[in-house]
């Protein structure tokens, strides 16, 4: 890090309250913002869950939590597969039959940009299905155990710099009749920034004991582009768009630590708002230190947000209510 970024990084550490004797649910934990955002989470003294899909690496990203945050002795893996509705179910049941309250969500795992469209295990484009309507379902899975929390339970949904470019295509949510793999993407990525501001408009509403935020890493440094279940087969194009894009986010973007600081804030800040989306402060909002965020035109109309919301109910069958 240079002076200026340490300086920003300390003066970010000072602004996180401890989380002594919480309990912190990360998604795709086992590699990249997830991971460290759950070292984040730990280093703040929160009981971590990894929950992640491949028990391997859940167990080797375990070993490398603990390892770099040696007081994490309460850290576990646990898997989850966003891709499976009932995968979902179970892991929300697990954890309702073994904890009385969770204190923080951070919907991190994400596919991007698969080659070739996949689905989920429940007929869902594999991108909207894992990103958005997995999280969605889990959020509304573990809303009691969230709401049980002495503060309130945290819910952090993690957008992404491609939701400027996206809209919502309720008309074709599946991409069943045009797919293109970064117009998924974006989409499923507008659907997350809209899920955190409705489950924020939501919750003061209804008056749950709920706080929905929202951040974005900018331009991380992580393996995202190749994550992922569906991956699909590679083709030269595809291999061009994956290199091109790793090339660029090493040249101009930041590490994966840095790109997990607007999570931390969201999750663990005393400056953090609910309904308010967090990212880097730089050029583009692309590196930088964490500030508010600007919300695309695309993410400003509460009825696309409701009307997401409530198709999001159909197709997962999950009610928050």
């Amino acid at each position: 890090m240079t002076h200026d970024r340490i300086e920003q990084h300390t003066a970010f550490l000072n602004t996180l309250n401890r989380l002594d004797g919480r309990t912190a649910v990360v998604t795709g934990a086992n590699s990249g913002l997830g991971l460290e955002t759950a070292c984040g989470l730990a280093s703040l003294g929160a009981k971590i869950i990894l929950a992640s899909r491949s028990e391997d690496r859940n167990l080797a990203a375990l070993a490398l939590l603990q390892e770099r945050v040696p007081e994490a002795t309460t850290a576990e893996a646990m898997q989850l597969d966003l891709a499976s509705l009932a995968s979902i179910e179970r892991f929300a049941n697990d954890l309702r039959g073994r904890l009385s309250t969770l204190d923080l969500l951070v919907n991190n795992a994400g596919v991007m940009a698969p080659p070739v469209r996949g689905e989920t295990a429940d007929g869902f484009e594999m991108q909207f299905g894992v990103n958005h309507l997995g999280h969605f379902a889990l959020t509304g899975r573990l809303k009691p155990l969230l709401e049980a929390s002495a503060t309130g339970g945290v819910v952090v949904a993690v957008a992404s710099l491609a939701a400027w470019k996206a809209r919502i295509r309720f008309d074709d949510l599946q991409s069943r009749y045009r797919y293109s793999p970064f117009d998924a993407y974006r989409q499923s990525k507008l659907s997350n920034l809209l899920f955190g501001q409705e489950l924020a408009r939501r919750s003061r509403a209804a008056r749950w004991n709920l706080h929905g935020r929202i951040a974005h890493p900018g331009w991380a440094r992580t393996q995202l582009v190749v994550n992922g279940p569906g991956g699909g087969k590679k083709t030269p194009a595809s291999w061009i768009v994956e290199t091109g894009a790793n090339l660029a986010f090493r040249w101009f973007g930041q590490s994966a630590a840095c790109g997990a600081e607007p999570f931390l804030y969201a999750s663990a800040s005393q400056l953090a708002h609910d309904g308010c989306y967090y990212g880097p402060g730089g050029s583009g909002e692309r590196t930088g230190k964490t500030e508010l965020a600007i919300v695309p035109q695309s993410a400003q109309d509460p009825q696309i947000a409701r009307r997401l919301w409530e198709v999001s109910e159909r197709l997962t069958g999950v009610t928050f209510e």
